[in-house]
């Protein structure tokens, strides 16, 4: 081979090997801050209990009482937010430990039994279940990308959709304001249409926490919902906001009206951000 040829083609391939040093460096999670492994272990050690509200539990507010509208949707949303911000908070603490364990397990570092512990917890609660081709790396892959808050208007405006602002009996008398099934018989409430031969029930839960921890992990984990991780995902690498907006084209098969109800949660967000005392 000429000689010249031969040095273009070795220009070219150190361009190439570089462009994807780059791209991986950049897809990389890091953590935000400085850290060696003493700190990632600290991270790791953290308590994920975090002290429930009392209003959790407290009788849900009769909305149906409010005449005024503007009114009733602030009272609305400040009784879910306080809830809604400690699950988001319990969930970026469990995305810190995940991001622990990718730079432990990315420097080599072997698990200790409590980081294996935490490392199982996650899966488990993920519904990630190891499979013999499954690396550690690609499983916390797939963690980064579930384990991550969801912006507090999406879920606001979610919870009006589905419950009618607050006055649904399902959430009168079972803290769903989500719209959420369970299959076990007794699990819940028999709604009065539902089709025949079907067994599903529209689930019940203890308190307003369990509701929202609920509603926030089928979002994190479920399979109907991908998309919506993925353009999370993207936009945390772009290093632009998740926003509700864009998480919202995300939830096509939360409801079967699809796009409808997309459109109409979008369109939620835009009318009710003033009212739900954000401060931003």
């Amino acid at each position: 081979m000429h000689k010249s040829l031969k040095n273009v083609l070795f220009v070219l391939i150190a361009i190439v090997v570089v462009v994807v040093f780059i791209v991986e460096i950049q897809h990389k999670p890091r953590l935000e801050s400085e850290f060696n492994i003493d700190n990632l272990n600290q991270i790791l050690l953290e308590n994920l209990y975090v002290t429930p509200l009392p209003s959790s539990s407290a009788p849900v507010p009769d909305f149906s009482a409010y005449k005024n509208v503007t009114e009733k949707k602030k009272a609305f949303f400040a009784y879910l937010l306080p809830e809604i911000r400690r699950q988001n908070f319990i969930v970026l603490k469990e995305r810190k430990m995940v991001l622990a364990l990718y730079e432990l397990i990315s420097s080599d570092e072997p698990l200790s039994a409590n980081q294996q512990a935490v490392f199982t917890h996650l899966l488990k609660k993920y519904q990630l279940l190891k499979k013999k081709h499954m690396s550690r790396e690609y499983l916390l892959s797939q963690l980064i990308q579930r384990v991550d808050e969801i912006p507090a208007e999406l879920i606001l405006v979610q919870a009006a959709n589905e419950s009618g602002w607050g006055t649904s009996r399902f959430a009168q008398q079972g803290y769903n304001f989500f719209g959420l099934w369970c299959f076990r018989k007794g699990c819940g409430f028999v709604p009065s249409r539902r089709e025949e031969g079907s067994d599903h029930e529209v689930a019940k839960f203890k308190d307003l926490s369990h509701a929202v921890m609920t509603y926030v992990r089928n979002i994190n984990r479920l399979y109907a919902y991908h998309d919506l991780r993925e353009i999370r995902m993207k936009l945390r690498r772009q290093g632009k906001s998740v926003t509700a907006e864009a998480l919202a084209k995300g939830l096509s098969k939360y409801s079967e009206r699809g796009q409808e109800y997309i459109n109409e949660l979008q369109s939620m967000i835009r009318v009710n951000k003033k009212h739900m005392g954000l401060n931003h």
